[in-house]
């Protein structure tokens, strides 16, 4: 069954295929089941849809940006309180500053390390953040 209820959820959206497979296998290494949107658009359809535990979001895609995507999320009741990890290539402080005033709850640049992301990941959506890569 894919969509075990002891599985966190994760929607990756990104326009890019190879950051969501990237994204994809990390997160599926370590235990998450992920989901896939190839634009803010697809994105907020999706999440309205089945939302999910947590979202994985890149700033520059095609129909509807990650800043644009994250109000809309933030203004739907059912998706507010949903953490958002917004990872993109903008790596300025303004750009920071704006995906957190968006809605995000943390931002990585790309390249993003495998650990980085997984721990992001576990920190946003509550898992435990103890065994593999903790010292």
């Amino acid at each position: 069954m894919n969509n075990e209820p002891s599985r966190t959820r994760v929607l990756v959206v990104d326009d890019a295929v190879t950051v969501r497979a990237y994204t994809r296998q990390i997160l599926e290494a370590d235990g998450f089941a992920v989901e896939e949107a190839v634009n803010g658009l697809d994105g907020l359809e999706r999440a309205l849809a089945s939302p999910p535990d947590l979202l994985i979001v890149d700033v520059n895609m095609p129909k509807m940006d990650g800043y644009t995507l994250l109000r809309a999320v933030r203004r739907e009741p059912e998706l507010a309180a949903i953490p958002a990890l917004m990872i993109t290539t903008e790596a300025k402080e303004a750009d920071h500053a704006r995906a957190l005033g968006a809605g995000a709850n943390w931002y990585l640049v790309k390249p993003v390390k495998p650990d980085a992301l997984a721990l992001s990941a576990r920190l946003l959506t509550g898992r435990p953040v103890g065994g593999r890569g903790a010292a």
